[in-house]
Formats: structure tokens, sequence, C-alpha cells
């Protein structure tokens, strides 16, 4: 079997993983097979919220809570025969507006993770439960020599010994 991701031939039919990129194999034999769809695994892979979105659910949340605090504000007016208290829960609901508007104008759409996420599709196989792309760190050549294996003395053959010691008889 190959990986659909990057080419890679896997060594058995029962590798969970790709060697090379990582991509989540478990099913992926049955799914090409015969077209069963892929058992999704339990856990998903989720992405924390954008700057954009967080500042969107901020103000929704503060937004929430004018409306929430309206009725408490109109009960305190109609006590104190006052209606300039409500000017309190007015301001809070312009102000969330004003919060909500600038987070989805001037907010950021990605989040710095997102932008690091490698992303790839296979059919309708993507929630990507997959490892990491693989790392190496090239390890540097200081004070060493190189060993060149080319000249090592190479052990005697069976032959050999065989033929000595029916020379010596």
């Amino acid at each position: 079997m190959y990986c659909p991701n990057c080419g890679q031939q896997q060594v058995s039919e029962e590798m969970r993983f790709c060697s090379r990129c990582g991509l989540a194999l478990s099913g992926l034999a049955e799914w090409l097979a015969g077209g069963v769809p892929v058992p999704r695994a339990n856990h998903t892979l989720v992405a924390p919220p954008s700057p954009r979105r967080r500042g969107m659910r901020r103000a929704a949340k503060f937004m929430f809570f004018t409306f929430a605090s309206f009725p408490v504000f109109l009960a305190i007016s109609f006590l104190i025969d006052e209606g300039a208290v409500l000017i309190v829960p007015m301001i809070a609901f312009f102000v969330s507006l004003v919060m909500l508007l600038y987070a989805r104008l001037f907010g950021e759409k990605l989040s710095p993770v997102n932008n690091q996420l490698q992303t790839s599709t296979v059919g309708a196989f993507s929630p990507r439960g997959s490892l990491s792309p693989p790392v190496t760190t090239a390890i540097p050549n200081i004070g060493r020599q190189r060993v060149r294996t080319n000249e090592l003395a190479q052990p005697p053959s069976i032959t050999e010994s065989t033929t000595r010691l029916l020379d010596n008889e």
C-alpha cells in the first residue's frame, strides 16, 4: 500500500501512520478497497479560535450581559422614578456593539497556530489525526575524522581456512 499523501510505500497493511509524512492510515485500506466510510477517531484536532473570533465572542458575551441587565436597571428606574439609570445598559450595549464591529473589521482572520497546521485532504478522509512532519538535524563534523570503510580489513573466508588446514596435512 502507498500513502495517498506522499506516495511512500508502507511496510505492512497494519501501519497506523505513514512513516514519511505522518498521515493517519488506520482504516484507509478498507476505505480504498470497498468504499466503506473510514471510522472516525473519538478525538478530533480542534484549532484554537482566531483572534477575530475570540473578539467577536467576547463582544457577544458582553452584549448578552447588557440585555440581561436591562430588566434590572428598568426595575431600578421604576423604583426611584428616574429614567437616567437606563443610560448605563444603553452605553454598555453600544460599547459591546463597537467591540463587535472592531473585532469583525480589524481582527486577524487566522490564528498563528492555524498558519502552521498542514491541511491535506484525501476525499472525505480529512480531519487529519496525523503525526507531525519528521525533523532532521545535521550533526556538525567538528574534530572527527571520517572512517573509510573500504580500507577496513576483511575477515578471512571459510574456504581459505580450510585450504590452509589441508595444505598442512
